[in-house]
């Protein structure tokens, strides 16, 4: 088992980022069974959690003629427009039922704003408002975090920036990650980028 300093952190393993959901991610339920079996080494296990208002403007459904996948200008970001998905509620927004929740500490939902999408389990994406899950993990003495889950690409990569911009020893664990792939080549650039940024990049064989 890993020490008290170190964290897992489980990004939006949530029925609507299945390959049945409302924004499917390939091949995304074969990570829950990996979740389920790292979480027992770990003391703190954190989970984010997408839970966006019907109403938000990531939402392609909520511009008129628009469709998801193009990118438009929202407060001054580029924002891709996504399906409707994780709606506050609703049964997209849950975790998936394969996934062992009780082992579970703590979890932290984003996009709540409906103006702002927020990929980063730690802020939305002009770093404007904090979910507070940096203060949490230092306010239980974690100093490293090891990230896993939904999508390599989106959440998963600015989770892992930002836990790195915190201060963060930061590992992704890269057979625990699926990604979306809006452009072919998109997941193997996140992860090049995570590294570059400085995060280790390991397997979870790998792993103590």
């Amino acid at each position: 088992m890993y020490d008290n300093a170190t964290a897992l952190l489980l990004v939006d393993l949530q029925v609507d980022f299945m390959p049945t959901g409302m924004l499917p991610v390939g091949d995304g339920d074969a990570v829950v069974p990996l979740a389920n079996a790292l979480m027992p080494k770990y003391r703190t296990v954190v989970a984010t959690q997408d839970w966006h208002p019907a109403n938000h403007k990531s939402f392609a459904a909520n511009h008129p003629w628009r469709k998801p996948g193009q990118v438009i200008d929202l407060n001054g970001l580029p924002q891709v427009l996504w399906p409707i998905h994780c709606v506050q509620d609703s049964w997209g927004a849950e975790f998936v039922s394969t996934l062992d929740t009780s082992a579970i500490t703590e979890v932290f939902r984003k996009g709540t704003d409906p103006e702002i999408d927020s990929y980063s389990g730690f802020y939305d994406n002009g770093q404007r408002k904090s979910t507070g899950l940096a203060d949490w993990l230092r306010g239980r003495g974690i100093e490293e975090v090891h990230v896993m889950g939904l999508a390599t690409d989106y959440c998963v990569k600015y989770t892992v920036l930002d836990a790195l911009r915190e201060g963060f020893r930061t590992l992704l664990i890269e057979d625990g990650c699926r990604e979306v792939e809006l452009v072919p080549g998109d997941g193997e650039r996140a992860v090049q980028e995570m590294r570059e940024a400085g995060a280790k990049i390991a397997r979870h064989a790998e792993l103590g």
